[in-house]
């Protein structure tokens, strides 16, 4: 997919990006600091029902959330990894074999990425614009 869109357009976007995602647990967003990730990811949370509140795990490296489906969606932000063994050394490679995981940053610890994943593009086109381009990869994870 490869789709540009105004932010108050988010919402028309959320069925597609849940659609050709569905193949894969593991969801690695990409994009500048500040291109609208962790806001991406507040706006699906609310779209698969999540209740609790949702915030960027950016010190906690995850946060926990439960769909309305009752299956648990790992939210993981790896900006401050310094690299693939502070990521095992956490536990962090166990999470991502289990649940929906949506990830930031995940060329901090590529190596413990599971076969596919869903790759979300940012890119700012300007202060109320956002380009997003999707692909489902598989390992060895090339251009990511």
């Amino acid at each position: 997919m490869d789709v540009t869109y105004q932010l108050h357009e988010l919402p028309h976007i959320l069925p597609l990006l849940a659609k050709e995602g569905e193949s894969s647990l593991t969801w690695l967003f990409k994009g500048e600091m500040g291109a609208g990730k962790t806001t991406l990811i507040y706006a699906l949370a609310q779209y698969f029902g999540v209740i609790e509140p949702v915030s960027s795990p950016t010190y906690a490296l995850v946060n926990e959330y439960e769909a309305a489906n009752g299956k648990l969606i790992y939210h993981m932000d790896w900006y401050r990894l310094k690299d693939e063994e502070e990521a095992i050394n956490a536990g962090i490679d166990e999470l991502v074999q289990d649940a929906l995981c949506w990830i930031e940053w995940p060329e901090k610890a590529l190596g413990i990425l599971p076969e596919n994943a869903f790759v979300i593009e940012i890119s700012v086109i300007d202060a109320q614009t956002r380009r997003l381009i999707t692909e489902i990869i598989t390992k060895p994870y090339l251009g990511i």
